[in-house]
């Protein structure tokens, strides 16, 4: 009997995810309709802010001294130099 319910369970859980699935997916598309629509998560700065930051590093100050003045993170000045020197 208790092999009845756990089957059960996992269907009505797998039944769920698929529907969470398809409402999800429908979202989307109604979503791309619209205008403005840009998929994916927004930037968090913007190429300015960047530029700005790589200047100040570029003229010799700290990346310590960049974080605490543009509010970047050290991690992301870091991925932005390595992608402007590819």
């Amino acid at each position: 009997m208790g092999n009845f319910f756990l089957t059960t369970l996992l269907a009505v859980a797998e039944l769920e995810r698929n529907m969470i699935m398809e409402r999800t997916q429908a979202g989307k598309e109604i979503a791309r309709t619209k205008d403005g629509f840009k998929d994916g998560r927004p930037k968090a700065y913007t190429e300015y802010q960047l530029k700005n930051a790589m200047d100040l590093l570029k003229s010799g100050t700290s990346y310590t001294e960049v974080v605490k003045m543009t509010g970047i993170s050290k991690s992301t000045l870091i991925r932005e130099k390595r992608k402007i020197a590819q």
